[in-house]
Protein backbone atom coordinates (compact mmCIF):
# COMPACT_ATOMS: atom_id res chain seq x y z
CA UNK A 1 0.00 0.00 0.00
CA UNK A 2 1.05 3.61 -0.61
CA UNK A 3 2.34 5.55 2.41
CA UNK A 4 2.82 9.31 1.85
CA UNK A 5 5.90 11.09 3.16
CA UNK A 6 5.47 12.95 6.43
CA UNK A 7 6.60 16.46 5.54
CA UNK A 8 6.45 18.84 8.48
CA UNK A 9 3.61 16.93 10.10
CA UNK A 10 1.57 16.87 6.88
CA UNK A 11 1.13 13.26 5.77
CA UNK A 12 -1.93 13.74 3.55
CA UNK A 13 -1.92 11.55 0.45
CA UNK A 14 -1.15 13.49 -2.76
CA UNK A 15 -3.77 13.60 -5.49
CA UNK A 16 -2.88 11.38 -8.47
CA UNK A 17 -6.22 11.63 -10.28
CA UNK A 18 -5.63 11.64 -14.03
CA UNK A 19 -1.88 11.01 -13.64
CA UNK A 20 0.19 8.54 -15.66
CA UNK A 21 1.87 5.95 -13.42
CA UNK A 22 5.30 4.96 -14.72
CA UNK A 23 7.00 1.92 -13.20
CA UNK A 24 9.53 -0.82 -14.01
CA UNK A 25 9.23 -4.57 -14.07
CA UNK A 26 12.12 -6.25 -12.27
CA UNK A 27 13.28 -7.99 -15.42
CA UNK A 28 16.41 -9.15 -17.26
CA UNK A 29 19.25 -6.61 -17.06
CA UNK A 30 17.21 -4.32 -14.76
CA UNK A 31 16.61 -2.22 -17.88
CA UNK A 32 13.27 -0.83 -16.71
CA UNK A 33 14.69 0.21 -13.34
CA UNK A 34 17.67 1.95 -14.97
CA UNK A 35 15.33 3.78 -17.38
CA UNK A 36 13.17 4.91 -14.44
CA UNK A 37 16.33 6.23 -12.73
CA UNK A 38 16.97 8.43 -15.77
CA UNK A 39 13.41 9.79 -15.71
CA UNK A 40 13.47 10.62 -11.97
CA UNK A 41 16.94 12.18 -12.13
CA UNK A 42 16.37 14.21 -15.30
CA UNK A 43 12.95 15.57 -14.31
CA UNK A 44 14.14 16.19 -10.73
CA UNK A 45 11.05 14.46 -9.40
CA UNK A 46 10.04 14.83 -5.76
CA UNK A 47 9.72 11.80 -3.49
CA UNK A 48 6.16 11.80 -2.15
CA UNK A 49 5.97 8.42 -0.43
CA UNK A 50 6.77 4.76 -0.57
CA UNK A 51 5.02 1.49 -1.37
CA UNK A 52 4.83 -0.65 1.75
CA UNK A 53 4.84 -4.34 0.84
CA UNK A 54 6.15 -7.68 2.08
CA UNK A 55 6.47 -8.92 -1.51
CA UNK A 56 9.91 -7.40 -2.13
CA UNK A 57 13.27 -8.24 -0.59
CA UNK A 58 13.86 -5.60 2.13
CA UNK A 59 16.66 -3.11 1.46
CA UNK A 60 17.84 0.33 2.49
CA UNK A 61 20.51 2.60 1.09
CA UNK A 62 21.59 6.19 0.54
CA UNK A 63 19.79 8.62 -1.73
CA UNK A 64 20.46 7.35 -5.29
CA UNK A 65 19.75 10.79 -6.77
CA UNK A 66 21.96 12.84 -4.44
CA UNK A 67 23.08 16.16 -5.90
CA UNK A 68 25.00 17.50 -2.91
CA UNK A 69 26.49 16.35 0.37
CA UNK A 70 23.43 17.68 2.22
CA UNK A 71 20.98 15.24 0.60
CA UNK A 72 23.36 12.31 0.07
CA UNK A 73 22.60 10.82 3.50
CA UNK A 74 18.83 10.60 2.93
CA UNK A 75 17.68 6.99 3.08
CA UNK A 76 15.93 5.12 0.29
CA UNK A 77 14.09 1.80 0.44
CA UNK A 78 12.93 -0.91 -1.96
CA UNK A 79 9.81 0.76 -3.44
CA UNK A 80 9.42 4.54 -3.53
CA UNK A 81 7.00 6.91 -5.23
CA UNK A 82 7.97 10.16 -6.97
CA UNK A 83 5.72 12.81 -8.51
CA UNK A 84 5.80 15.65 -11.01
CA UNK A 85 2.38 17.37 -11.00
CA UNK A 86 3.29 19.71 -13.88
CA UNK A 87 3.41 16.70 -16.21
CA UNK A 88 0.75 14.69 -14.33
CA UNK A 89 3.36 11.98 -13.82
CA UNK A 90 3.83 9.66 -10.86
CA UNK A 91 6.66 7.13 -10.76
CA UNK A 92 7.02 3.97 -8.69
CA UNK A 93 10.65 2.87 -8.55
CA UNK A 94 11.35 -0.72 -7.44
CA UNK A 95 14.89 -1.45 -6.26
CA UNK A 96 14.87 -5.07 -5.10
CA UNK A 97 13.72 -8.46 -6.44
CA UNK A 98 10.46 -10.15 -5.56
CA UNK A 99 10.17 -12.77 -2.87
CA UNK A 100 9.25 -16.20 -4.25
CA UNK A 101 5.50 -16.68 -4.84
CA UNK A 102 4.78 -13.03 -4.06
CA UNK A 103 4.23 -11.83 -7.65
CA UNK A 104 0.45 -12.14 -7.59
CA UNK A 105 -0.18 -10.46 -4.20
CA UNK A 106 1.99 -7.54 -5.30
CA UNK A 107 0.11 -7.13 -8.59
CA UNK A 108 -3.24 -7.26 -6.80
CA UNK A 109 -2.16 -4.62 -4.27
CA UNK A 110 -0.66 -2.42 -6.97
CA UNK A 111 -3.74 -2.49 -9.21
CA UNK A 112 -5.96 -1.82 -6.22
CA UNK A 113 -3.90 1.31 -5.52
CA UNK A 114 -4.08 2.37 -9.19
CA UNK A 115 -7.88 2.20 -9.00
CA UNK A 116 -8.19 3.96 -5.63
CA UNK A 117 -5.78 6.75 -6.64
CA UNK A 118 -7.64 7.18 -9.96
CA UNK A 119 -4.49 7.10 -12.11
CA UNK A 120 -5.45 7.49 -15.76
CA UNK A 121 -3.06 4.84 -17.06
CA UNK A 122 -0.03 2.73 -16.22
CA UNK A 123 3.14 2.49 -18.31
CA UNK A 124 5.34 -0.52 -17.46
CA UNK A 125 8.98 -0.52 -18.61
CA UNK A 126 10.32 -4.03 -19.06
CA UNK A 127 12.76 -6.29 -20.88
CA UNK A 128 12.94 -9.82 -22.19
CA UNK A 129 15.70 -12.33 -22.96
CA UNK A 130 17.11 -11.63 -26.42
CA UNK A 131 18.26 -15.23 -26.85
CA UNK A 132 14.70 -16.57 -26.53
CA UNK A 133 13.22 -14.62 -29.44
CA UNK A 134 11.51 -16.57 -32.20
CA UNK A 135 12.31 -16.01 -35.89
CA UNK A 136 9.79 -13.19 -36.33
CA UNK A 137 11.09 -11.32 -33.29
CA UNK A 138 14.64 -11.40 -34.67
CA UNK A 139 13.61 -9.03 -37.46
CA UNK A 140 13.83 -5.25 -37.16
CA UNK A 141 13.83 -3.29 -33.93
CA UNK A 142 14.48 -4.93 -30.52
CA UNK A 143 11.71 -2.75 -29.02
CA UNK A 144 8.10 -3.85 -28.56
CA UNK A 145 4.90 -2.58 -26.98
CA UNK A 146 1.63 -3.99 -25.62
CA UNK A 147 -1.65 -2.18 -24.93
CA UNK A 148 -4.62 -3.35 -22.91
CA UNK A 149 -7.94 -3.15 -24.83
CA UNK A 150 -9.03 -0.06 -22.86
CA UNK A 151 -5.84 1.83 -23.73
CA UNK A 152 -5.81 0.55 -27.32
CA UNK A 153 -8.95 2.58 -27.99
CA UNK A 154 -7.25 5.74 -26.77
CA UNK A 155 -3.70 5.55 -28.14
CA UNK A 156 -3.63 2.67 -30.64
CA UNK A 157 -3.63 5.12 -33.54
CA UNK A 158 -0.70 7.02 -32.06
CA UNK A 159 1.39 3.83 -31.89
CA UNK A 160 0.73 3.21 -35.55
CA UNK A 161 1.81 6.79 -36.35
CA UNK A 162 5.06 6.14 -34.50
CA UNK A 163 5.48 2.93 -36.53
CA UNK A 164 5.97 0.93 -33.35
CA UNK A 165 5.96 -2.84 -33.39
CA UNK A 166 3.54 -4.74 -31.16
CA UNK A 167 4.85 -7.69 -29.15
CA UNK A 168 4.22 -10.85 -31.15
CA UNK A 169 2.53 -13.91 -29.72
CA UNK A 170 4.50 -17.14 -30.14
CA UNK A 171 3.48 -20.74 -30.72
CA UNK A 172 2.40 -22.44 -27.51
CA UNK A 173 3.79 -25.72 -28.83
CA UNK A 174 6.72 -24.92 -31.17
CA UNK A 175 7.32 -27.55 -33.82
CA UNK A 176 4.00 -29.26 -33.06
CA UNK A 177 1.35 -26.63 -33.67
CA UNK A 178 1.65 -23.06 -34.90
CA UNK A 179 -2.05 -22.27 -34.54
CA UNK A 180 -2.14 -21.94 -30.74
CA UNK A 181 -0.29 -18.72 -29.91
CA UNK A 182 0.38 -17.17 -26.51
CA UNK A 183 2.02 -14.09 -25.05
CA UNK A 184 5.50 -15.11 -23.92
CA UNK A 185 7.88 -12.69 -22.16
CA UNK A 186 10.82 -14.74 -20.81
CA UNK A 187 12.85 -12.83 -18.26
CA UNK A 188 10.07 -10.25 -17.94
CA UNK A 189 9.29 -10.79 -14.26
CA UNK A 190 5.79 -9.53 -13.41
CA UNK A 191 5.23 -8.11 -16.90
CA UNK A 192 2.86 -10.74 -18.29
CA UNK A 193 0.91 -11.19 -15.04
CA UNK A 194 0.44 -7.46 -14.51
CA UNK A 195 -0.58 -6.96 -18.14
CA UNK A 196 -3.13 -9.79 -18.21
CA UNK A 197 -4.60 -8.71 -14.85
CA UNK A 198 -4.94 -5.15 -16.17
CA UNK A 199 -6.74 -6.48 -19.25
CA UNK A 200 -9.18 -8.37 -17.02
CA UNK A 201 -9.82 -5.42 -14.72
CA UNK A 202 -10.25 -2.78 -17.41
CA UNK A 203 -7.14 -0.82 -16.45
CA UNK A 204 -5.38 1.21 -19.14
CA UNK A 205 -1.85 -0.16 -19.32
CA UNK A 206 0.99 0.01 -21.82
CA UNK A 207 4.06 -2.22 -21.69
CA UNK A 208 7.22 -0.96 -23.39
CA UNK A 209 10.03 -3.51 -23.52
CA UNK A 210 13.40 -4.22 -25.05
CA UNK A 211 15.00 -7.54 -25.90
CA UNK A 212 18.40 -7.65 -24.21
CA UNK A 213 21.01 -9.78 -22.45
CA UNK A 214 22.54 -9.51 -18.99
CA UNK A 215 25.67 -7.35 -18.76
CA UNK A 216 26.23 -3.62 -18.91
CA UNK A 217 22.63 -2.64 -19.60
CA UNK A 218 23.04 1.13 -19.41
CA UNK A 219 22.86 1.47 -23.23
CA UNK A 220 19.63 -0.60 -23.19
CA UNK A 221 18.18 1.78 -20.58
CA UNK A 222 18.89 4.79 -22.80
CA UNK A 223 17.25 3.06 -25.77
CA UNK A 224 14.16 2.19 -23.72
CA UNK A 225 13.76 5.65 -22.16
CA UNK A 226 14.13 7.28 -25.60
CA UNK A 227 11.43 4.90 -26.85
CA UNK A 228 9.18 6.04 -24.00
CA UNK A 229 9.96 9.67 -24.80
CA UNK A 230 8.85 9.27 -28.41
CA UNK A 231 5.35 8.78 -27.04
CA UNK A 232 5.10 10.78 -23.80
CA UNK A 233 7.51 13.61 -24.72
CA UNK A 234 8.95 13.92 -21.21
CA UNK A 235 11.90 15.89 -22.58
CA UNK A 236 12.37 17.70 -25.88
CA UNK A 237 13.25 15.33 -28.70
CA UNK A 238 16.44 16.41 -30.45
CA UNK A 239 19.02 14.83 -32.73
CA UNK A 240 20.63 13.05 -29.78
CA UNK A 241 18.04 12.80 -26.97
CA UNK A 242 20.33 10.49 -24.96
CA UNK A 243 22.58 13.45 -24.16
CA UNK A 244 19.69 15.20 -22.39
CA UNK A 245 19.07 12.49 -19.80
CA UNK A 246 20.75 13.18 -16.47
CA UNK A 247 22.69 10.21 -15.11
CA UNK A 248 22.05 9.78 -11.35
CA UNK A 249 24.98 9.91 -8.96
CA UNK A 250 24.38 6.30 -7.85
CA UNK A 251 25.34 4.97 -11.28
CA UNK A 252 28.99 5.59 -10.42
CA UNK A 253 28.70 2.54 -8.16
CA UNK A 254 27.05 0.12 -10.60
CA UNK A 255 30.28 -1.78 -11.17
CA UNK A 256 32.10 -0.84 -7.97
CA UNK A 257 34.67 1.89 -7.43
CA UNK A 258 37.51 0.27 -9.33
CA UNK A 259 40.98 -0.56 -8.03
CA UNK A 260 42.76 2.10 -5.98
CA UNK A 261 45.63 3.69 -7.99
CA UNK A 262 47.95 3.09 -5.00
CA UNK A 263 47.94 -0.65 -5.88
CA UNK A 264 49.92 0.01 -9.07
Amino acid sequence: MFIPCDRGGDSAAPDFKGFTLLMPAVSVGNVGQLAIDLVISTLDMTKVGYFYTDCLVPMVGNNPYATAEENSTELSINAEVYSLPSKKLVVLQIRSPFIKNKYRPFCETLLSWVKSSKCARVVLLSSSHAYQRDDEQLLGTPLRYLLTPDLEKAVGGRMKELNWKEMEKVAAYPGISDTDKVLHIPGGGITKLLFTESCSEGIQMAVLLKFCSEGDNIPDAFVLVNYLNEWLQLIKSEVNPSSQWKIPSSWRLLFGNGLPPALF
